[in-house]
């Protein structure tokens, strides 16, 4: 096993400690890396200068020629990724597939918005004092972006941070989760066999102190960050003055009219609910039925995930891998400890499988107090909490009763209904007859409260990559 480190301006660096990578099924160790220290951020930064000059000095064309070119090569490569990922992750075979995929695409629009990088005429005669001037402002790359991705998505969100960046002419840094850098690390071997200047890509695994010396660094103009509130809130502290963009993750709520389509529910519920174990910030975690149709989607929902099958995430049949740690899973029974002590009702699952103590057979709890930590807090697991509820003014203040606001759904053929559901629900994103786990990577995507600050999608990400530079012309002779 050839140990793989820091990666930066196109070559491997090594350290003194390394970091074990391991199956989250079997905990077998399927990768070591090299671990980064502030010294391999000092020397990314200085590299990175350089390779914002070479990227920003290309053409337009010429950088979605390249990202065109490497979202080739990443199809060419699906299943060598697909299979990283399982290793790390611990999602299923057909989960990783998926996000390749999504990655590819993530790279294509990138690629397509790098042409459309442009500005607008200001009429600035509009103004007493505009006369005889022409104005108009042009976006400029910002120059070096700092970005930090968690394990659950270790392709996919590294690119919607990596890919958009380097389509606005950037150097970007990239810190992975401690637990999952190896598919990064391809990642960014490809964007440079693609074309990327090597100086313009810098992947460097590690902890806190890592990305201390990325967030606080005076040349790191813009930082985005994936991850815990907890953390997000420790970077904004410490960021200093630059552009700070956090997705902070949620406890996601899907609601269930009495008119609505509960097969269709149910079957959403299943999907966003336990998909990579529950690991998904826009998890449906929080589930208010309205009481006519309680017990009938109830039942539905426990019949249904009943028949999901449980275990080896290499196997094409199984539904439901493992969670990325046992810790995790022994984190999440106590919480459901907490939450049946105070009245919850356990429907099913709970208990960690016979075959890997990482995994978690997916959980349903009903009648939780909105006081219990399951209720409050992100999961992160395969657990659904299913709540009934009288009319949709109570549903809509059981959906905001939370510091999150990442995405929310409602299912109704009632359009005044959805529509209140729109206007007064606090989220970031609003999904009608469609559940909350909905993601479109094109699509602006982030939240309000504490789900964070600012947009993903390439589009709108690249607002924040670039700067206005405003122009004024006087033509007054």
């Amino acid at each position: 096993m050839k140990e793989k480190g820091p990666f930066i301006g196109g070559r491997y660096w090594q350290s003194d400690e390394l970091i074990e990578v391991r199956y989250p099924y079997t905990g077998e160790l399927v990768g070591k890396v090299f671990k980064g220290t502030e010294a391999h951020v000092q020397e990314a930064i200085k590299v990175a200068k350089e390779g914002f000059k070479k990227l920003s000095s290309m053409t337009a064309y010429e950088r979605y020629s390249i990202l065109m070119r490497a979202s080739l090569m990443l199809q060419e490569r699906a299943e060598e990724f697909a299979k990283s990922l399982v290793l790390e992750v611990g999602k299923t075979i057909r989960e990783a597939r998926t996000e390749v995929q999504r990655a590819i695409q993530t790279l294509i629009f990138s690629a397509e918005e790098a042409k459309r990088i442009g500005g607008e005429v200001v009429p600035l005669d509009a103004h007493p004092n505009g006369k005889g001037k022409v104005g108009f402002y042009i976006r400029q790359p910002v120059g070096i972006v700092c970005a930090i991705t968690p394990f659950n998505f270790p392709l996919n969100l590294s690119m919607h941070k990596v890919a958009p960046a380097l389509a606005a002419g950037n150097a970007v840094l990239l810190k992975p989760s401690e637990r999952t850098p190896l598919t990064p690390l391809m990642l960014a071997e490809l964007l440079v066999s693609a074309g990327i200047p090597p100086q313009a890509i810098s992947v460097i695994p590690g902890y806190g102190d890592v990305g201390r010396a990325m967030t606080t660094h005076p040349d790191v103009r813009v930082v985005s960050f994936t991850g815990s509130k907890r953390v997000g809130e420790i970077i904004t502290r410490q960021a200093g003055i630059k552009r700070v963009v956090l997705e902070l993750g949620s406890n996601s709520a899907l609601v269930l009219h009495k008119d609505g389509n509960i097969k269709k529910a149910v079957e959403k519920t299943v999907l966003g609910g336990y998909a990579i174990a529950g690991q998904v910030c826009i998890s449906v975690q929080r589930v208010f039925v309205h009481e006519d149709v309680f017990d009938e989607y109830l039942s539905e929902l426990k019949r249904a995930v009943d028949s999901l099958k449980v275990g080896d995430p290499l196997k094409e049949d199984t539904d439901v891998g493992p969670m990325i740690s046992t810790s995790e899973v022994e984190r999440v029974q106590e919480w459901l400890s907490e939450a049946v002590k105070e009245g919850a009702r356990l429907v099913r699952g709970g208990v960690a499988c016979a075959e890997s103590k990482a995994l978690l057979e997916p959980t349903i709890v009903s009648l939780l107090p909105p006081h219990a930590k399951l209720f409050r807090e992100e999961a992160f697991a395969p657990v659904v909490v299913v709540n009934p509820y009288r009319d949709i003014e109570e549903a809509i203040r059981a959906v905001n009763d939370s510091e999150y606001g990442l995405q929310a759904s409602i299912f109704t053929k009632d359009i005044d209904i959805a529509w209140e559901f729109i206007r007064k629900v606090e989220a970031g994103g609003v999904l009608i007859n469609e559940g909350p786990n909905f993601r479109a990577d094109q699509m602006p995507y982030g939240g309000v409260k504490a789900s964070g600050i600012g947009r993903e999608g390439p589009k709108f990400a690249i607002e924040d990559y670039t700067e206005i530079k405003m122009v004024v012309w006087d033509l007054n002779p």
